[in-house]
Order: C-alpha cells, then sequence, then structure tokens
C-alpha cells in the first residue's frame, strides 16, 4: 500500500485544519482499500456481519450525500444504496457492485461536499434541519462529525483489511 497522506500542518488556520483532517481521513478509507480485487473489497468482516471495505466506502458516499447536499446545502439528494425499508442497503452486495462504481460515486460526492462548503462560512448554519434532530448545524460542527465518522469506519477498515491480506498500517 502507497501512503500518500499528508497531516496538516500544525500551525494550520481553523478552516485549512479541519479539511486538512477530514482530507486525511478520506485518503486513509482509499488507502485501506487499495490494491485488492472487487471480490476482496466485498469480502464482510465477520459473518454475519456484512461489513466490508466497499460498503464503508458506499456508506461514507451516503454520509458524505447527508451531512452536505441534504443538510447543509438543502439539496434534494435521494439515497444511493439504501431505503426505509433497507436502511442498511449500502452494505449488501453483490457480484454486480464494482470498485470502479463505487469509488466513482463516492469521490462525486467528495467533490460536490466540497463545493457545497466553499459557500459557507464556518459558523454558518446549515440551509437545512437535520431529519432526526430538527437542528441546524454550522459547517464546522459538519466537518468535526465527518472527521469523527470517517475516524470511527477508518478503526473498522483496518481490521477487515488485516483479515483479507495482513496488511496494517495507521
Amino acid at each position: 500500500m502507497t501512503d500518500e497522506r499528508r497531516e496538516p500542518a500544525t500551525d494550520a488556520d481553523e478552516r485549512t485544519m479541519l479539511e486538512g483532517w477530514l482530507d486525511y481521513h478520506r485518503k486513509t478509507l482509499a488507502w485501506k482499500c487499495e490494491g485488492l480485487t472487487d471480490a476482496q473489497l466485498r469480502t464482510a468482516s465477520v459473518p454475519p456481519s456484512t461489513l466490508s471495505l466497499m460498503g464503508l466506502v458506499r456508506h461514507m458516499a451516503e454520509v458524505e450525500r447527508s451531512w452536505f447536499r441534504r443538510v447543509l446545502a438543502d439539496e434534494d439528494a435521494k439515497p444511493l444504496h439504501y431505503s426505509d425499508a433497507d436502511p442498511d442497503g449500502e452494505f449488501r452486495l453483490t457480484e454486480a457492485d464494482t470498485w470502479a462504481e463505487a469509488y466513482a460515486t463516492w469521490q462525486a460526492e467528495i467533490d460536490a461536499a466540497r463545493r457545497h462548503a466553499a459557500g459557507f462560512a464556518l459558523d454558518d448554519p446549515s440551509r437545512a434541519r437535520h431529519r432526526h434532530t430538527g437542528e441546524r448545524h454550522s459547517l464546522r460542527w459538519i466537518y468535526t462529525h465527518m472527521i469523527e465518522e470517517y475516524a470511527r469506519h477508518n478503526g473498522h477498515a483496518d481490521l477487515v483489511r488485516e483479515r483479507i491480506d495482513g496488511a496494517t498500517g495507521d
């Protein structure tokens, strides 16, 4: 695995620091998936769990979409892989699901997140209220939450990757 991640500068301003750590964690998830086949990326961690590296990437595409498109920008962005009837649909993979599609979708959501975030100051409230809590969230809160979300799932990715081929690394 080739590690191309870079931590943000220790003296960066707050926005640069938050965006830098978010990008660092995005790159960490991509790094954990590097060099594997589609079959390996679909491999579930431990039965009966459906957690897989490809599922994590699809999940993070949904999370990016939810926070930056739906909440921050109030965009009508429908779910990509899940529904009310199947809330964990992003983790239910078939042979037809490919890394190329999952990765391209995830990157498109990251690009959309960056575009939407560029139009907000850190303290600006989101345009929409969160569908579960009814609260508006500042961009600062969303960035912090996204860093937490990626860090949590990157821990999962560490374990799944080690199970697949023994590769480890922070």
